[in-house]
């Protein structure tokens, strides 16, 4: 019986051994994944240049900042001063439609080859179409993402209808469509 109890206790021991074994191994596995993801990440990091430092932009309310200078004719844009804030990486303006609305000029099926875009009604209501989502009345105080390259168009607005616009990054294509 002692003899059984040792051979037991020596298989108990070596089995032990074995486990510990493999746990080390497993660990040592485990933490050579570690390095390498870190030594990924640091050389990514290393590879992306460094983005300018961002400043604080200010801008208060002028009817003189409104300019017919922006992307559609029948608009004018007031620039907040974020794309020359962020150095490119993203564009805020207040776009306000000029009424009345005449949808030869403005109903064009368009895209834009964006990272981000996200428009907010601060006053008046836009009435607009999304491929996907097809025609939506937003008024006052109603906001919308619009997906990169997303097709859409404006189709109608009221003469008082004023937007803000978020668009990452600052420059960016639009493409206009045959509808």
């Amino acid at each position: 019986m002692a003899k059984k109890a040792k051979s037991r206790s020596a298989a108990q021991a070596a089995m032990k051994k074995r486990t510990a074994t493999k746990a080390v191994a497993r660990s040592s596995a485990r933490k050579a994944v570690k390095a390498k993801a870190r030594t990924t990440m640091a050389k990514a990091a290393a590879q992306k240049p460094a983005r300018p430092k961002q400043r604080i932009a200010i801008s208060h309310h002028r009817e003189e900042d409104f300019k017919a200078d922006g992307l559609r004719a029948y608009a004018k844009y007031r620039d907040l001063g974020i794309a020359a804030a962020s150095h490119g990486l993203a564009q805020a303006h207040v776009i306000r439609l000029q009424g009345p609305c005449d949808p030869a000029e403005v109903s064009k099926l368009h895209f834009h080859d964006v990272d981000f875009q996200m428009v907010y009604v601060l006053k008046g209501w836009v009435k607009t179409y999304m491929d996907g989502q097809g025609e939506t009345l937003m008024k006052e105080g109603s906001a919308w993402t619009q997906p990169p390259k997303i097709k859409h168009m404006i189709l109608d607005y009221s003469d008082d209808v004023e937007l803000l616009e978020v668009i990452l990054p600052a420059e960016f294509r639009t493409v206009e469509l045959k509808a």
